[in-house]
C-alpha cells in the first residue's frame, strides 16, 4: 500500500504575542477622564468659556479613546488582533485587558471541539461498498494560520476530515480474506486509527489545527452487499470450523491406533484399520450424533 502525501504550502502569517495592559487601570483611567472631563465641560458652559467647554469635550473624547481599547478575553477565548488590515498578535491573557483602541478584535475559540463526519459510502480496496463515518477531536492551536490561512477553519476542518476518511477507505480493504497479513479497516482499528489521525493532522495543519484523537464511528457493508458478505463471512466461518474439527479428527483416530495397537487390543489388517478410521472420521466429523450398530459376529462378518 503507497501512502500519498498530502503537502500544504507554508503559512504566511504565525501566531505570535500582541501588546497588551491590565485592562482595569486603563478603566480606571477612562472613567477618571469622563468625569474630568465632563467637569469642565460643565465649568465652562456655566461662565461662557470657550476654551474650557472645548477642553472639556477633548478630555471626554480622550476617555472614550481610552475605553475604546478594553477588550473582555474568556477562558478558552482568544483575540486576534488587526490594526488597519495588518495582524498585530493574538491576546490568549484571560480577563480584562487593554489593546489599542485603533485595532479590531476577532475572538477565536482555543477550546477542543468534536466534528463527527456523516456517513459516507465510498468502495474499499477491493472495489466493495462500505459505508463508514469517523469523528475527530481537534483544537486551533495557531489562532493566526485558523483566521488568515483559511477562510472558514471550521469548515476546512470538516471538509478535510470528510476527504480523509474517504481516502482511508479507498486504500485498505475492510476484510482481509487471505492470510497475508495485510491491514484491513475491520480488524486493524489501531492501525487504521492512527494512519487517520495522521492524515487528517497534516490537511489542517495550514489552518493552525491541532488533532487530538480520530475514531472510525460507523464501518459497515452497504445494504446493497450486506446479505452477500455475510453469507461469505458465515461461510468462511464454517470452513475454518469444519478444519479445526477435522484436525482434532485426525488427533484422535491416531492416538486411538496407537493406543490399540500399544497394548494390543485387536490385531487389525490394512483394510479394517481404513474402515475403522473411516467410521471414526463419520462418527468425529458428522453433524449430528452417529446411530450405534452393535456387532454380534465375528469382526470378519
Amino acid at each position: 500500500m503507497v501512502d500519498v502525501a498530502v503537502e500544504m504550502p507554508a503559512p504566511k502569517v504565525v501566531e505570535r504575542a500582541g501588546r497588551e495592559l491590565n485592562g482595569w487601570p486603563m478603566a480606571g483611567l477612562a472613567f477618571v477622564l469622563a468625569v474630568v472631563g465632563v467637569l469642565v465641560f460643565v465649568l465652562g458652559a456655566g461662565d461662557g468659556n470657550g476654551v474650557l467647554i472645548t477642553l472639556g469635550i477633548l478630555v471626554f473624547l480622550a476617555a472614550l479613546i481610552v475605553a475604546g481599547g478594553l477588550t473582555a478575553v474568556s477562558p478558552g477565548r482568544a483575540r486576534v488582533l488587526q490594526i488597519l488590515g495588518r495582524y498585530a498578535g493574538t491576546i490568549r491573557t484571560d480577563g480584562l485587558r487593554w489593546v489599542h483602541p485603533l485595532s479590531s478584535r476577532r475572538e477565536v475559540s482555543t477550546r477542543i471541539r468534536n466534528h463527527e463526519t456523516a456517513v459516507a459510502k465510498v468502495n474499499d480496496a477491493d472495489g466493495n461498498p462500505i459505508e463508514i463515518a469517523a469523528v475527530v477531536v481537534w483544537q486551533v492551536e495557531d489562532t493566526a494560520q485558523a483566521t488568515f490561512e483559511v477562510d472558514d477553519f471550521v469548515e476546512f476542518v470538516a471538509i478535510q476530515t470528510e476527504t480523509a476518511v474517504r481516502h482511508i477507505a479507498n486504500s485498505y480493504p475492510y476484510d482481509v480474506h487471505t492470510d497475508d497479513g495485510g491491514l484491513s479497516l475491520r480488524d486493524s482499528t489501531d492501525e487504521i486509527t492512527e494512519k487517520l489521525s495522521a492524515e487528517i493532522a497534516a490537511r489542517v495543519q495550514a489552518a493552525g489545527v491541532r488533532v487530538i484523537e480520530s475514531r472510525i464511528t460507523h464501518l459497515a457493508y452497504a445494504p446493497e452487499i450486506a446479505q452477500a458478505m455475510l453469507r461469505r463471512q458465515q461461510a468462511g466461518a464454517v470452513v475454518a470450523a469444519r478444519q479445526r474439527i477435522v484436525e482434532g479428527a485426525v488427533g484422535m483416530v491416531e492416538l486411538a491406533l496407537d493406543r490399540l495397537s500399544e497394548h494390543e487390543v485387536v490385531d487389525l489388517d490394512e483394510e479394517r484399520k481404513a474402515t475403522m478410521v473411516s467410521n471414526l472420521m463419520v462418527v468425529l466429523c458428522g453433524d449430528r450424533d452417529a446411530q450405534p450398530v452393535v456387532n454380534t459376529g465375528s469382526l470378519y462378518q
